[in-house]
């Protein structure tokens, strides 16, 4: 039996991405992407000694080595309350920023001890849909299969379809191979998982995600997807030397394993938090006013389904 989340842990969540969203939404167009990630990091660090949980990062900034801070292993939270797994982007889309870009987040994602994939640090071929196609699509099986079994279950023509995609080299082939289809592709420079998100939200206007990215994306990805009822598949997929040698220090023998939502984010209970740092698909960024800051959440939780999106205010030069 998992452990019980008290209702406040769901606030608690965006109460740490918030601040987060806002340090690093004073970087916007400033072409310092390190900054505005390390802007994230600290504020998101301090929101997390005020939280009464027993944390561990799973998923974080790196190795302690190369992270000062939220590193993987990291103790965070009061020492009290919960035993819990932390897995956080402090900001998804650190180069969005920078350019001034829309779809950057902030991110965050609790679950019991074990509930997280420990991914390496390596490239992930995934794909992702939204509830409505869930149960439909295959890694195993080719681009065109997994599009017509979407658009299928979507109740769609095929030709309006809508798949994001990373817009990298590595993506000539499977961009292709969309266009002789037919299905209308969005293309994206930074930013999975707002893409993969974006396939669980109403209205958003994406439909499915596929593509190689990050394997620790994935895992947020994971847990953002099981809270909305949708549905991720990856498979671990090692681009250059340095990726491979990671792969055979973990002494994973199985690379081709698919692995699905719940294999990356499992337990009996996920909240997933999210605050937009720049306008996106779903979320709008931070707003600078006259005399007030405003941010836009949103807070899911797997176990109960709930979707919650918050409007919040705050004085300028008062603490967060």
């Amino acid at each position: 039996m998992g452990i019980v989340f008290g209702r406040e842990l769901i606030i608690e969540a965006v109460r740490i991405t918030e601040p987060a969203a806002v340090a690093s939404a004073q970087k916007v167009g400033h072409g310092d992407p390190d900054g505005a990630d390390q802007a994230a990091v600290d504020a998101m660090r301090r929101m997390f000694e005020h939280v009464n949980i027993r944390g561990t990062v799973v998923i974080g900034e790196g190795e302690k080595d190369e992270a000062p801070m939220l590193y993987i292993g990291e103790k965070v939270g009061t020492g009290q309350g919960p035993a819990v797994d932390i897995a956080v982007d402090p900001l998804e889309g650190t180069t969005i920023v920078a350019e001034g870009r829309n779809n950057a987040l902030c991110v965050l994602a609790i679950g019991e001890r074990g509930a997280f994939l420990h991914a390496p640090d390596v490239y992930m071929m995934k794909i992702a849909v939204g509830p409505k196609a869930a149960g439909h699509i295959d890694l195993r099986k080719n681009i065109a299969f997994n599009c017509r079994a979407v658009a299928k279950a979507l109740e769609k023509p095929i030709r309006y379809l809508t798949v994001v995609v990373l817009d990298r080299p590595r993506h000539e082939d499977i961009i292709r191979e969309l266009r002789q289809l037919g299905v209308r592709i969005k293309l994206i420079g930074d930013g999975d998982v707002s893409a993969a998100l974006s396939t669980a939200v109403p209205d958003s206007g994406v439909d499915m995600l596929i593509g190689i990215g990050g394997s620790t994306e994935g895992v947020l990805a994971a847990a953002a997807l099981r809270c909305l009822g949708g549905e991720i598949q990856g498979r671990l997929t090692p681009i250059g030397d340095s990726q491979v040698r990671r792969i055979r220090e973990l002494k994973i023998r199985n690379v081709d394993r698919v692995y699905r939502t719940a294999d990356m984010a499992g337990g009996s209970d996920v909240i997933f938090a999210a605050t937009g740092v720049t306008d996106g698909d779903f979320l709008k960024g931070v707003r600078f006013g006259d005399r007030l800051i405003y941010t836009h959440s949103m807070v899911l939780r797997a176990k109960t389904g709930t979707v919650r999106y918050i409007d919040a205010q705050r004085r300028y030069f008062k603490k967060p």
